[in-house]
């Protein structure tokens, strides 16, 4: 099978294209971090506040544009802490709307795997009536959190590959 890695973390990781986005753009009050822990894995955690009609806290890695035609899937090595997050993914970092996937954390290592064809337009919470992703390329990913409740969170991410 192959793969391409489109970001393997380590303690050397350049984060300089990964941007947190918090409801705060929309006045809300959540808090979101983004760095490396002491095991070189990407660690995204903050707070979600439901205040000022927020809830959610977000990180971008601008990608580059990668072609995915020859792909089905995305597989995550993620360790969460529970809770349920989106990955999201966009095939233009113009287009105002992400393609998304729901996936559940337990708490230990994990690999999630997306299937690419399964992954469902959004804009601002609301889902598209458009078709499913079938797009070539791929310039943007993101991890986001917003589950309708204030809650601390932490998710740890090692690898995200095209398979």
């Amino acid at each position: 099978m192959t793969t391409t890695t489109i970001f393997d973390f380590d303690k050397n990781s350049d984060l300089k294209d990964w941007t947190v986005v918090d409801d705060v753009v929309m006045g809300g009050r959540s808090s979101g971090g983004f760095g490396l822990n002491e095991d070189g894995h990407g660690i995204f955690q903050g707070f979600v506040s439901l205040e000022n009609n927020g809830g959610f806290s977000s990180v971008r890695y601008q990608c580059g544009k990668i072609e995915v035609k020859n792909f089905t899937k995305i597989s995550l090595k993620i360790k969460g802490d529970g809770k349920t997050y989106q990955f999201r993914i966009k095939a233009s970092t113009s287009d105002p709307y992400s393609y998304i996937s729901t996936f559940s954390t337990n708490g230990d290592w994990q690999e999630v795997e997306i299937l690419l064809q399964d992954m469902q337009a959004s804009y601002r919470g609301r889902m598209l009536d458009i078709p499913k992703f079938d797009k070539d390329c791929i310039e943007e990913i993101a991890f986001l959190i917003g589950n309708k409740n204030e809650e601390k969170f932490q998710l740890l991410i090692g690898k995200i590959e095209l398979k």
